[in-house]
């Protein structure tokens, strides 16, 4: 038997516990889902069966796969909308009784995909039916599955209630790291993630642009500095060279031009 050391299994053992208990106090019911394959490779449908299974258990939330659309509160369509498919969907979607959510799930449920300019394919999801949640990936994780399933139980409670949301003239979304030039955290970005690739690399563009956040050069170059001199992988530090040299860089140009 294999044991895994650490308090990464407790805190995820304690984020489903709180989140079971969430779900519980906001539907106070299992939330069935129903399937819709439109015309997709197959891989879609891999994840989802690995999604429900036992080692992901989502049925321990009150996610549920039902084989018919009458009993649905989730609609999840798989695949491009192609032709053949697209009486058939909007069959399950008319028998799905109201309030109901509508995911758009792989990158052909989202856009068409590979397929979307095909002459049997009409485009994504949305080019049929309105779309609450997008699911991205090709295929999504299972991961990713029960996340989006989860956005859309929120989704759920409001239709349930009819509640809704009415944004302020005032109120907006603020972009992350505000005080950060838009061109320098986009380059900053973009180099993490062909170093480290998409997750790791946001990861680490996040963790350095919290020290860019001390805006003077010397102080960023001091806390980097002190990081990279506790860090053992190698590897990170060389990432972390590269994104400072790029900082760096613009830092001495733009002290050129005001010179």
């Amino acid at each position: 038997m294999i044991t895994v050391k650490g308090d990464f299994n407790d805190n995820r053992d304690t984020k489903l516990v709180e989140l079971k208990e969430k779900l519980k106090k906001v539907i106070k019911r299992s939330v069935n889902v129903y399937r819709v394959d439109c015309g997709g490779c197959n891989g879609c449908e891999i994840e989802i069966f690995a999604s429900i299974s036992p080692v992901y258990d989502p049925e321990r939330l009150g996610i549920k796969v039902v084989a018919s659309p009458r009993h649905a509160d989730v609609l999840l369509f798989t695949g491009p909308m192609t032709r053949p498919m697209r009486l058939p969907a909007l069959r399950a979607y008319q028998a799905t009784p109201d309030p109901k959510i509508v995911i758009a799930y792989g990158t052909c449920g989202c856009s068409g995909g590979i397929f979307h300019d095909a002459y049997s394919v009409w485009g994504g999801t949305d080019s049929i039916f309105p779309v609450d949640v997008y699911i991205p990936g090709c295929p999504p994780t299972p991961g990713a599955t029960l996340y989006g399933i989860g956005v859309a139980l929120d989704l759920l409670q409001q239709k349930i209630k009819g509640e809704h949301h009415v944004e302020d003239e005032v109120s907006r979304v603020q972009p992350r790291h505000p005080n950060i030039h838009p061109d320098l955290r986009k380059d900053i970005e973009r180099e993490a993630r062909r170093l480290s690739g998409y997750l790791h690399g946001k990861q680490i563009a996040d963790k350095y642009l919290q020290f860019l956040e001390e805006g003077d050069l010397q102080a960023v170059d001091g806390k980097v500095k002190g990081f990279l001199k506790k860090e053992k992988d190698p590897r990170l530090v060389e990432v972390y060279l590269k994104l400072h040299q790029i900082f760096t860089a613009r830092m001495e140009r733009v002290t050129g031009n005001v010179g």
